[in-house]
């Protein structure tokens, strides 16, 4: 057993991109999230180093946080059809079917593709969720937390 001082914490999620501002600003708008001080887009026509490297997002009341890493090259997954696997995903969550279609509209705006409807549950699943990809192909989903009646 261990006790709070010797306990493993995590800092943050990251995803590696090949344009890594692009990607922040896509799950900034998507959930809300504000840059770390100092990680802010640039002015219009100044150079942006930080997005050229590590920029990272955090929820205004603490908490969760993002990071992207800018890399040369990435291999989007092909899952589930590839040999390409996720590796990886978030899991997001809404509070109602309405709300899900509400966003959908919202990722597929800010540059999502849809992967995956499971609105209509199957007999042996009762989660209602869909699956989609970032800009950069990173999977994540996007379940109903309560079921409807």
């Amino acid at each position: 057993m261990t006790d709070d001082t010797s306990r493993i914490r995590l800092v943050q999620t990251v995803l590696d991109s090949t344009d890594a501002r692009t990607l922040a600003e896509f799950y900034r708008s998507l959930l809300g999230l504000e840059y770390a001080e100092g990680d802010e887009p640039p002015p219009p026509g100044v150079p942006d180093e930080h997005g050229r490297d590590w920029l990272v997002l955090r929820d205004p009341s603490g908490g969760r946080q993002l990071a992207f890493q800018q890399v040369e090259h990435l291999r989007e997954p092909d899952w589930p059809d590839g040999p390409v696997p996720q590796q990886m995903h978030l899991d997001l969550s809404v509070a109602s079917l309405e709300e899900l279609l509400n966003q959908h509209q919202r990722v597929l705006a800010l540059g999502g593709r849809l992967l995956s409807n499971r609105d209509q549950p199957d007999p042996d699943d009762e989660e209602r969720f869909r699956v989609y990809r970032d800009p950069q192909g990173h999977p994540f989903c996007i379940f109903v937390a309560e079921r409807e009646a």
